[in-house]
């Protein structure tokens, strides 16, 4: 006889175990009296100890994972490993109830549990089923996966056949490995931040530098008559022009560029960049567009989303150098408040990108491509253009399947503006310029050349410096042209005195980057400036 532990007398249920044949050392399994095997045709096996016994309890006594069986909650049979994993010695599991085993609840811990087991018999594998705190014997818990399957004796009892694994190092794993993955995707943010202040440090100066080539080569090119030497002039200021765009594109991955955003109808946007790339991509590219209905609405720099939708397709049409397709489509995602983010996907069939390249390819000049045929800034400008006005970018891409970039552009419930618009007007002018810039040759250059289009121009080194000039000038000054960072006093802080003591005098900003550390009370203008774009804003400011 057996007792239970709540002092009740118990029939006896087990053997000594396996057959003798099995060793002294074999483990222990306590067997129910009716046997749980069946003969193959599904009739009970009469009998204690048939061979299908001995087959079970083998199996039964030598599995991998705690095993026990549950009869209404109480343990009737246990292996050697759930006597090892809870604590107990030889026979001691035996009228143990399950929720004795569990930090909170049991195994199955109540009737509806038990009738879902017996509903649904199937065996379910170990880590798929119930997630539970098992506490051991001295009281200590850990972590458990739990698996149920309903069994039937020969009598017809239903019971449950449970297995039992120790999850703690699973978990553990697990875990490790999200904090492992959470640690490489702050390094690969803190390396993209470190690259893009490094290149919006180059970038800055190197805009001054363009700004010193683009005036002097315009400045030469309106004194010489000589061809050869007007076409060279031209050579040089085009690919003073290039570097301005690659120095833009810096800027952006930076996240230091002019943004100038506004309510676009995104797929008007589309339609329009698609003419240029259907010019662009070749004949061995089939562009397909597929624009969600009825038109949708994001707030976004035109051009930059322009810029975006090139570089992308552009990218796709140099992945598939034999041809493919490539899909821009525009979707909507969010709650339907009139104000839902717009999703713009640029899709090819190329051959995919590897998770080792995955990993770089918002890096700055990293590059898949043959050496000289690629900047490596296609992507980490995108990448910047979407940090920068506030959506953000993904790329889902399968080695021999094709690549998706999917970018979602924050959406807007106002009416979108325009997408023609009209060229900013241009021309000479006779009034007075204070202009404000630290590097001396560009400051010389542009007053050069404002000064051949009539206006009367000063100049000043600093914030501090312009200060004096205006406070010694008798005649007034028409319109202030101001670098932002500068030495001393800075152009926004030249501004907010101007608005103190001179509240009508017009500030143009100029910089060769916007680090967004204050709002700027004017216009800014990216550096370097093109002449017409630099008379263009003038006039702007100057006739209201």
């Amino acid at each position: 006889m057996r007792h239970d532990r709540s002092g009740g007398q118990q029939s006896q249920t087990a053997s000594s175990g396996p057959r003798e044949r099995a060793g002294a050392n074999a483990p222990k399994v306590w067997f129910v009296p009716a046997s749980l095997a069946r003969t193959p045709d599904g009739q009970t096996r009469e009998g204690a100890m048939g061979a299908g016994d001995e087959i079970f309890a083998e199996v039964f006594a030598k599995g991998p994972d705690a095993l026990v069986v549950l009869d209404r909650g109480a343990i009737v049979l246990a292996n050697a490993q759930a006597e090892k994993l809870f604590g107990y010695g030889p026979g001691e599991l035996i009228g143990v109830r399950s929720e004795d085993l569990t930090a909170a609840g049991g195994f199955d811990d109540d009737e509806r549990r038990r009738a879902q087991v017996a509903a649904d018999p199937e065996t379910r594998p170990l880590g798929t089923g119930l997630h539970l705190m098992s506490r051991r014997k001295d009281g200590s818990v850990f972590e458990s996966d739990v698996s149920l399957s309903a069994i039937r004796d020969a009598s017809g009892r239903e019971l449950v056949l449970t297995s039992v694994r120790d999850a703690s190092d699973r978990i553990q794993t697990e875990a490790e490995a999200r904090r492992q993955a959470l640690d490489e995707q702050r390094e690969r943010a803190h390396r993209l931040e470190s690259l893009g202040q490094l290149a919006g440090g180059i970038a800055h100066d190197f805009n001054n530098l363009l700004g010193v080539i683009l005036n002097y080569t315009t400045l030469l090119g309106r004194q010489v008559q000589d061809p050869v030497a007007v076409g060279d002039i031209g050579e040089i200021r085009a690919a003073a022009e290039r570097a301005a765009s690659l120095t833009r594109q810096l800027l952006t991955f930076a996240r230091r560029d002019v943004v100038d955003p506004e309510s676009l109808e995104v797929n008007g946007v589309v339609r329009g960049a698609a003419a240029m790339l259907e010019r662009t991509l070749g004949e061995h590219i089939e562009l397909r567009l597929d624009l969600v209905d009825p038109p949708v609405t994001a707030v976004f720099d035109r051009h930059q989303l322009e810029q975006i939708i090139l570089n992308l397709a552009i990218n796709s049409r140099d992945a598939m150098p034999d041809g493919g397709v490539v899909s821009i489509t525009t979707r909507t995602t969010g709650p339907d408040d009139g104000s839902r983010d717009v999703v713009l996907t640029v899709n090819d069939d190329g051959p995919g990108m590897t998770p080792e390249v995955l990993e770089r390819v918002f890096e700055p000049f990293f590059s898949t491509k043959p050496k000289g045929e690629g900047t490596g800034l296609g992507l980490s400008s995108v990448y910047g253009i979407v940090q920068q006005n506030g959506g953000d970018v993904r790329i889902d891409s399968t080695p021999g399947v094709g690549t998706a970039v999917r970018v979602v552009l924050p959406g807007s419930a106002e009416g979108a503006t325009s997408v023609s618009g009209s060229a900013p007007a241009h021309g000479d002018g006779s009034e007075r310029i204070l202009l404000v810039e630290d590097e001396q040759a560009l400051r010389e250059g542009t007053s050069r050349l404002l000064q051949a289009r009539g206006y009367s121009v000063l100049t000043a080194a600093d914030g501090v410096e312009a200060l004096e000039v205006i406070d010694r000038e008798d005649r007034p000054i028409d319109v202030v042209v101001t670098d932002v960072a500068m030495p001393r006093m800075r152009g926004d802080d030249l501004a907010l005195q101007l608005a103190q003591t001179h509240p009508q005098l017009p500030v143009l900003f100029v910089s060769g980057y916007d680090s967004g550390a204050s709002e700027l009370p004017g216009r800014l203008l990216p550096k370097p400036v093109i002449e017409h774009e630099l008379l263009g804003a003038i006039r702007e400011v100057l006739d209201g």
